[in-house]
């Protein structure tokens, strides 16, 4: 005979987390139950399901109009840091992923050194495109002005 269960857990080859499925009784009574893997699917738990699916659905929809905000206002975001340098543009040192995010974090952005993906610390005064990774997948581009000074 066969039950609906709620899965609490990823189960492999049942399903992912907060699906229903048909399982046979023996199966759910002496395994998914007992390891906190599944729940009986009865009305209650299945509000209950769906309310925390529909709670999560708008919490991320929030959480991805505010990436998408800070994304935008990056992409207009012009920032301009000093280095010291010598001729031809060469810098002594280099500007570091830390340096850049030191400086947004001053303009007013939220944003981590680990959200912005240079492959290489710049060495040259110039004008560079940074990508920040914002969040849920979404890239923003700084536009970057490096200027050599004394």
């Amino acid at each position: 005979m066969a039950m609906k269960v709620i899965l609490l857990k990823d189960v492999d080859g049942l399903g992912a987390t907060g699906s229903v499925r048909d399982v046979k009784e023996g199966y759910a009574r002496n395994y998914l139950f007992p390891r906190g893997l599944a729940v009986p699917a009865t009305e209650r738990a299945v509000r209950t399901l769906q309310h925390q699916q529909q709670t999560t659905a708008q919490r991320l929809q929030r959480e991805r109009h505010t990436v998408e905000e800070l994304a935008a206002a990056l992409e207009q975001a012009v920032v301009e840091i000093r280095a010291k340098g010598g001729e031809g543009g060469r810098l002594f040192g280099s500007v570091t992923t830390a340096d850049i995010a030191q400086i947004l974090v001053e303009r007013g952005f939220q944003v981590d050194k680990k959200q912005i993906a240079l492959d290489e610390p710049i060495k040259t005064a110039g004008f560079f495109k940074v990508p920040v990774r914002v969040g849920q997948g979404i890239v923003a581009h700084v536009d970057l002005n490096v200027v050599a000074g004394e």
